[in-house]
């Protein structure tokens, strides 16, 4: 990787790839500058007291997902055989954890959707969510495991005919997925991909999703230890990758314990 290391001095500051996306990681290999570290800060903290906010309020059964409804459809994957390839490649890809992980961050996904409001491509975001963690933890040193994650997806997409375009939507959302602070200027499935998976790992916006949606969610796709496994395969990303976002997180955001605060078994 010593081309993406030469790169990344040379050619850096005047990049106009916004920080996480997939010019970006692909470019730098995910490595932050002190910079960008300074820069990832605010939306971290943010986050966090997001999190802990939204804990209170489900503690305290006021928060404004207890009287809400999703209809169930809403929730659903795409009926498509596109979309049914990406699940069985997902199923070849990770393990059963991962794999029920996935199927959790598109539904909580679609549920803020739901929630906001939110127009987005249901096929687009559902291959982004089922490749999402396909290269956790990177196999190779200093090298985002999304850099992996978006390969496969690509290839996958290729490989279906998907276009260009729609290719750049899906990779991007994978490689914006766990950066702090992505907001829907970063396009729809970016955003929803980043917060859907936020939801399943740390808790954060569950308190905008309905009660019985929760309960359903993780009824079809149980967790597994999920906690545990994800907690394990995160310390190791953030080994592998010395100033990548793993381990931005897992320094600042205390991953560990966020994980295990999460409103879920």
């Amino acid at each position: 990787m010593s081309t993406t290391t030469v790169a990344d001095r040379g050619g850096r500051a005047g990049s106009s790839d916004p920080l996480g996306s997939i010019g970006w990681t692909e470019r730098t290999g995910g490595v932050l500058t002190a910079r960008e570290c300074v820069t990832l800060a605010r939306p971290l903290l943010r986050e966090e007291l997001g999190i802990l906010a939204g804990l209170l309020a489900m503690a305290l059964r006021v928060h404004s997902g207890r009287r809400a409804t999703i209809e169930p459809a809403r929730l659903a994957p795409p009926d498509s055989s596109l979309a049914r390839d990406a699940q069985e490649a997902a199923e070849d890809l990770l393990t059963p954890v991962l794999r029920n992980h996935s199927h959790r961050a598109y539904a909580w996904a679609a549920a803020i959707a739901a929630r906001r409001g939110i127009s987005f491509d249901r096929e687009l975001l559902y291959l982004a969510a089922m490749f999402h963690d396909t290269g956790l933890p990177s196999p190779v040193p200093h090298v985002d495991f999304t850099v992996r994650s978006a390969a496969l997806a690509r290839e996958f997409a290729d490989r279906h005919g998907v276009p260009a375009d729609s290719r750049e939507v899906v990779t991007n959302a994978i490689a914006m997925h766990h950066s702090p602070g992505v907001g829907l200027e970063s396009g729809p499935e970016a955003y929803l991909m980043s917060a859907g998976a936020a939801v399943d790992v740390f808790g954060s916006r569950s308190n905008e999703i309905p009660d019985a949606v929760r309960r359903r969610v993780v009824e079809q796709f149980p967790r597994l230890g999920f906690k545990r496994e994800f907690a394990a395969l995160w310390r190791t990303e953030a080994k592998q990758v010395p100033r990548g976002r793993a381990w931005y997180l897992h320094r600042f955001a205390v991953t560990d314990l966020s994980i295990r605060m999460a409103p879920f078994g």
